[in-house]
């Protein structure tokens, strides 16, 4: 089973590099970024209004605590969002990839 987490970085650098540590270190197998999203939020009384870059990360469901603390460990913001979704439905050998299984 995979998971899919969501979060959302300062600039691409940032995550670029958070990204390539996850990864190398086997805590997810990918994360795709896309830079130019904006975000306005209500943090500590005021409406922010900012550009980041999201991160779509994949990773195996019996890595996701792992991957949780090392990306908090890793993450520039205070609070930073991270949401993850069990995805339904995923194409089989996409999912053994993720995961580390052989390929059928």
């Amino acid at each position: 089973m995979i998971r899919i987490a969501l979060t959302t970085f300062p600039d691409e650098t940032a995550a670029a590099r958070s990204v390539r540590t996850l990864v190398s270190e086997g805590l997810a197998a990918c994360g795709t970024l896309v830079p130019g999203a904006r975000s306005i939020y209500r943090w500590q009384g005021q409406i922010e209004d900012s550009s980041e870059t999201l991160v779509i990360f994949k990773l195996a469901a019996e890595r996701q605590e792992a991957f949780r603390e090392r990306l908090l460990s890793l993450h520039p913001y205070d609070i930073p969002e991270l949401a993850f979704l069990a995805p339904e439905g995923v194409h089989p050998p996409y999912a053994d990839w993720v995961c580390g299984l052989p390929q059928a």
